[in-house]
Formats: structure tokens, C-alpha cells, sequence
């Protein structure tokens, strides 16, 4: 099943090294546009997808320094298609629970939410 969290973080992390390669920080400042994550949560996860493989790095100059960029691996792109289909099953699970009417048995019998009335709740008393 799709872990929320450590998962969820690598696969944006693939996924904007799937368009291109890119330096720590533009990568950075991409996530940041998505979910809230600084760059010391950002680089353990770079050094471990680099060590599985599924990322390169390399050094380049800019503007007297180097800098580091990012390339994806295939074995990376690999695991990219592996966590889109398990976030798309999670989503869509996730969604079918969101939509359900109250007391509806099965999915098909779905409504948006926004559709379903408030029902009040009583206050149980437990002195």
C-alpha cells in the first residue's frame, strides 16, 4: 500500500528530476511549491535515492562554484511508475471513501460530498 510521508517525498522528487536535471536547491524550491519540506529533509532523501541508484549526481560550475545536480536513473524512473500507480489506487480509495453517501454500502452507490447534508451529532454523556 502507498505510505504517505517518506514515499510521497520521493516521488516528487523523481518526478521533477523526470523533466530534467536539476541542483539541490531549484530542486528544493520546486518541492517547496507542492509541500512544505526543507532541505535538510530534502538531502538525506537525494543520498538515499542516490545510493539505491536511482539517482546520478554530478558537479558543475556556476559562476565560480559548483554546484550539485541531480539526473534520475532508469532505475529511478522504475520507481516513479511504481509509486504514480500506487498513489493513483490510493487516491482513488481514498476519493471512493470521501464520496460516500452516509450508510451507503458499495462505491457505486457514490455522491460528492459537498452533496451530502450536515447531520448533527448528539453529545453522549459518560458521567
Amino acid at each position: 500500500m502507498f505510505q504517505l510521508g517518506s514515499t510521497l517525498l520521493e516521488g516528487c522528487v523523481l518526478a521533477v528530476l523526470a523533466r530534467g536535471d536539476a541542483y539541490g536547491y531549484s530542486l528544493t524550491q520546486e518541492i517547496k511549491q507542492i509541500i512544505t519540506v526543507s532541505e535538510s529533509t530534502l538531502y538525506p532523501v537525494l543520498r538515499r535515492l542516490q545510493k539505491e541508484g536511482q539517482l546520478v549526481a554530478y558537479d558543475q560550475a556556476f559562476n565560480g562554484r559548483n554546484r550539485r545536480y541531480y539526473r534520475i536513473t532508469p532505475a529511478g524512473r522504475d520507481n516513479l511508475t511504481q509509486i504514480i500507480t500506487d498513489w493513483k489506487q490510493y487516491k482513488h480509495d481514498v476519493d471512493s471513501i470521501f464520496s460516500l453517501p452516509p450508510n451507503a454500502s458499495t462505491p457505486t452507490d457514490a455522491t460528492p460530498l459537498e452533496t451530502i447534508p450536515a447531520t448533527p451529532t448528539k453529545e453522549v454523556d459518560h458521567s
